[in-house]
């Protein structure tokens, strides 16, 4: 990235993300790294110039793009662009719908395995496609610690392929099971420890043998192996100095291990004063984020135990789970892979404490090899239907001949799973709206309902109806709880009880399904019916948040994950700018 902005003062690149923390750590890595780089100079003097020098038009400027962010940058105010996978893709269709895109000269996209990520991995495959259907040279670079068929994404993007076994820190591998540590150097090791503990026979060959034995704790909290095994081991690393991190099965687990971690900690009067003092300021800045203070990190902070995501010389998994469903392959090499800190850490630690009903699924989850990526487009999700829409809509495609050409160079395409697709090549003005707002299609064609009827009628004398206008319509897998629902229902002024009627809420059903009847989702007029509901749901605590009240009282209240809660926070900001887009490109206001 760096080689194609020093050479080129007008050349942008990309570095594509999965997650937003990343994002914001990138950035102030990169930030760090080209701090007094400078781009190539101009051939223009000073006194010739139309406009007056930027401040900065000569440094290498580095902005990040993800949702929630407080800024609004735009094509023109970086060199180096790190995204989100949603952004980068809303980016590069700006870009070429403005003829701006002639710029851009390298993309980076990292963890490409997700590319078959069923919710987000598809705009990956999107935007890739688009890159090599560009008049223009745009060099690509993928990378992924977690991908078994490398051939097929080369093959895809005319790529050369480089693979490596080199970690800068190597790993040692346990599984803990019943209170004994085994190690997990080979599969076949493992795979023969694992049959005779569970049939009870001894091995007809020397099988692998525990290192180690986790004592089994007095008290009556940690009698569960497992629960032992994670505290002790957790414990021990950080007072030998270390730092552990624990992986968990759910948010509520997360919350969960950190207490329990935290009892065993040395107490405050056993920790060196200056760590406490940095302890208890840091407890201060959380405080003072418009958020609050969760109480689960208010009681594990000061006892050195947080829940959040960074390297640590020893990872421990606290069974193989996400939620009920055991993890795959990919997930739980990416997880191991967080062990060991380069240039802090000589080896990283891994520990899978495992149950004694998981032991045969475990053994073969850490033998199975790493699943085959696919293409995202062919499902039940009509994606193919928004690559075709995106690629009209900002005219990279206007023939027959141009679509045929732009599916050719999907992933889909060399997969070998292709089938030929006939849709138009004129995008209607609905379409364009979609695109610019950068909705799925069945998303776009619900806003468009809900906006059409708000044209009709649109409440302005209360709060209701513009918070359910900027509420996202996307499902974060929360569930309605109708006697919470019934009470602010209930709660709602004049206004808000218009607001229901102009959606076509009624009180009485509410009541009903408050008092434990269903709504059933099984035509498409009751799944619509169901979608306004949860998001009339959701603008109630948008309307709490709006109203400063912290974000884990509105979980709470409202009876949801805290991250749902938070993701609404971080996403209504980019939603009602998308909303804002689409009322434009619909010529409404």
């Amino acid at each position: 990235m760096l080689k194609r902005v020093l050479g080129d003062r007008n050349a942008k690149v990309l570095l594509v993300l999965p997650y937003v923390a990343l994002v914001q750590e990138k950035v102030r890595w990169l930030r760090n790294i080209v701090q007094g780089a400078s781009k190539p100079k101009d051939d223009i003097e000073d006194e010739k110039r139309v406009w007056r020098r930027r401040a900065d038009e000569d440094s290498i400027r580095v902005i990040g793009f993800f949702g929630g962010s407080k800024i609004k940058p735009t094509w023109s105010d970086f060199d180096i662009g790190v995204c989100t996978i949603e952004k980068a893709n809303a980016l590069v269709n700006t870009a070429i719908d403005d003829c701006s895109i002639k710029h851009l000269k390298a993309v980076v996209l990292d963890e490409l395995h997700m590319i078959d990520d069923d919710h987000r991995g598809y705009l990956m495959e999107l935007m890739g496609t688009k890159l090599l259907t560009l008049p223009q040279p745009v060099q690509i670079i993928g990378m992924s610690a977690t991908m078994s068929n490398i051939n097929l994404l080369a093959s895809w993007l005319s790529a050369h392929s480089y693979e490596t076994r080199y970690r800068p820190v190597p790993i040692e591998e346990h599984l803990v099971y019943e209170g004994n540590i085994y190690p997990a150097a080979t599969t076949s090791e493992l795979l023969k420890t694992a049959s005779h503990l569970k049939t009870g026979t001894q091995p007809t060959q020397q099988a692998s043998r525990a290192t180690r034995r986790i004592e089994p704790s007095s008290h009556k909290e940690f009698q569960d192996p497992v629960l032992n095994a994670v505290v002790s081991l957790a414990s021990e690393t950080a007072r030998a100095g270390y730092g552990a991190l624990v992986f968990a099965s759910s948010r509520y687990g997360c919350e969960s291990d950190a207490r329990w971690i935290a009892r065993v900690m040395p107490t405050q009067d056993e920790l060196d004063p200056t760590l406490l003092e940095k302890r208890i300021d840091l407890l201060a800045e959380l405080r003072s984020l418009g958020t609050g203070l969760d109480p689960v990190l208010e009681e594990t902070v000061p006892m050195g135990v947080a829940f959040h995501l960074r390297p640590a010389r020893r990872v421990i998994l606290h069974n193989a789970r996400m939620g009920r469903d055991f993890v795959g392959p990919s997930m739980l090499r990416q997880m191991r892979g967080r062990a060991g800190r380069k240039g802090k850490d000589e080896v990283g630690e891994t520990y899978l404490c495992c149950r004694k009903d998981d032991l045969e699924q475990v053994v073969d989850l850490m033998h199975a090899e790493m699943p085959q990526i696919t293409s995202g487009l062919m499902t039940d999700k009509q994606r193919i239907q928004r690559a075709l829409l995106e690629v009209i809509a900002v005219r990279l495609a206007t023939s027959r001949d141009a679509l045929d050409e732009y599916i050719s160079k999907t992933l889909l395409s060399h997969s070998g799973s292709f089938e030929s697709l006939q849709n138009c090549v004129e995008p209607t003005k609905l379409g364009k709206a979609i695109v610019a707002s950068a909705l799925d299609p069945d998303d776009g064609v619900f806003i468009h309902k809900e906006l059409g009827r708000a044209l009709q009628a649109f409440v302005m004398d209360g709060e209701m109806h513009i918070l359910y206008t900027f509420t996202p319509v996307q499902n974060y897998g929360t569930n309605i709880n109708w006697q919470v629902f019934r009470n602010e229902t209930e709660n709602l002024d004049d206004s808000g009880h218009r607001v229901l009627g102009f959606l076509g809420l009624k009180r009485a059903v509410i009541n009903r399904l408050a008092q434990g009847s269903t709504l059933k989702e099984t035509t498409a007029e009751e799944k619509e019916t169901m979608r306004v509901h949860r998001r009339f749901y959701m603008a109630f605590q948008l309307r709490d948040l709006c109203n400063e009240m912290p974000i884990h009282a509105v979980a709470r209240k409202y009876d949801v994950p805290r991250g749902a809660v938070q993701t609404l926070a971080q996403t209504c900001h980019g939603f009602a700018a998308g909303m804002i887009k689409f009322c434009e490109h619909m010529d409404w206001g």
